[in-house]
């Protein structure tokens, strides 16, 4: 006996919605989801709020008698919220600490956020808060940015990434900071210890618990390293912040650049007491682990004190130190090698791996 047909389903129209919970691809289209996520996720960053949002560019004064100095870095965080930082915060100072290390005093910054379907929109805006915070906190604002939103796959955990972009202005009479400026008798100096961000993020994403200790170095530097500039006008030959490739990869790097050799005295190379700790027990070299609040400065050796009691003015570079010097080149050192002076009083040539010892970090 054939069953009795189905009623005709009720004809419905629902109305659309704006209240989602997550970023969805309609908030990367333009229409009216894509000004509700500007206005949420990205003009609270402007001053004053939400007005230059609409714009396509803005317009950044700088002082008379300086150069523009300009810089940009997009930051892919896995995960983005670790031990001591976040994506957002460290965007911000990873920016401010290129334009410093250049001699400039950050001005104004760019934020663009490449945020992934699926993302929940109060994480965002927690980072969004990050962000803000840590421009305010270094009194620099942000004047203009962008978002973007992209698939993911069904099987990841939705995320964001950052790209920021700075401007700065240095005095004309300062000279830049720069690898030919480097000369024989320089003394290295290292403004903190080294390690922590690259093991804080690696134990965050591996759940490896390195005890409360564990916080990356994330930090400012400018005001420290401005100071440094001022106390010892022209007597700050080079600076690098020991990013991506850690304090080895930039002595490498610079050495190549300066045609200089470098002389390290490895046990003078302080490394955060977590990051040591994790570092021997997992077989890696902490010289060549990502930091984000640590810079090499090559210093004239008549102003090193001066720049070290600059440096350890501020908190974040208190425990600044000379870690090596600059020779001249020679049958026994050539140009653009780094050896370390170790412990035992032997040397160690320092080779930058061909690869990464851990997965990007940063």
């Amino acid at each position: 006996m054939p069953s009795a047909p189905l009623p005709p389903p009720e004809a419905s129209c629902p109305l659309p919605t704006a209240d989602y919970p997550a970023v969805t691809l309609a908030h990367g289209g333009g229409g009216t989801l894509t000004d509700r996520l500007l206005h949420t996720a990205l003009a609270p960053l402007l001053p004053p709020v939400g007005a230059p949002a609409l714009r396509d560019a803005a317009d950044v004064p700088l002082p008379q008698g300086t150069t523009a100095v300009f810089t940009t870095d997009t930051y892919v965080v896995d995960p983005p919220v670790f031990p001591g930082g976040t994506i957002g915060s460290l965007a911000v100072h990873g920016t401010l600490n290129d334009l410093a290390v250049a001699g400039a005093t950050p001005r104004a910054l760019s934020v663009a956020l490449v945020l992934q379907e699926g993302l929940p929109l109060d994480f965002l805006a927690d980072i969004a808060a990050d962000i803000r915070a840590a421009a305010d906190a270094a009194s620099v604002p942000i004047v203009t940015g962008d978002t973007k939103v992209v698939e993911r796959s069904l099987s990841a955990t939705p995320t964001l990434y950052v790209n920021t972009a700075g401007v700065g202005a240095r005095p004309l009479d300062r000279p830049p900071p720069a690898p030919e400026r480097i000369v024989p008798g320089d003394a290295i100096v290292l403004t903190s210890p080294i390690a922590a961000h690259g093991i804080a993020v690696m134990g965050a994403r591996m759940h490896l618990d390195f005890g409360p200790a564990a916080r990356s170095d994330s930090a400012n530097l400018a005001p420290a390293l401005l100071a440094a500039y001022e106390a010892a006008p022209g007597e700050i030959h080079c600076a690098r912040d020991a990013t991506r490739s850690g304090l080895g990869g930039i002595l490498c790097e610079l050495a190549t650049a300066a045609g200089m050799p470098f002389r390290c005295d490895e046990p003078a190379i302080p490394v955060a007491p977590f990051a040591a700790a994790a570092c021997e027990v997992l077989g890696l070299d902490p010289l060549f682990v990502a930091n984000e609040g640590c810079a090499a400065l090559l210093v004239a050796p008549t102003a090193v004190e001066t720049v070290l009691a600059a440096l350890r003015a501020h908190p974040a570079t208190a425990t600044a130190r000379v870690i090596g010097h600059v020779d001249p080149p020679s049958l026994d050192a050539p140009a653009g090698q780094v050896a370390l002076t170790t412990a035992l009083g032997t040397t160690r040539v320092l080779t930058p791996p061909a690869g990464h010892q851990l997965p990007r970090i940063c």
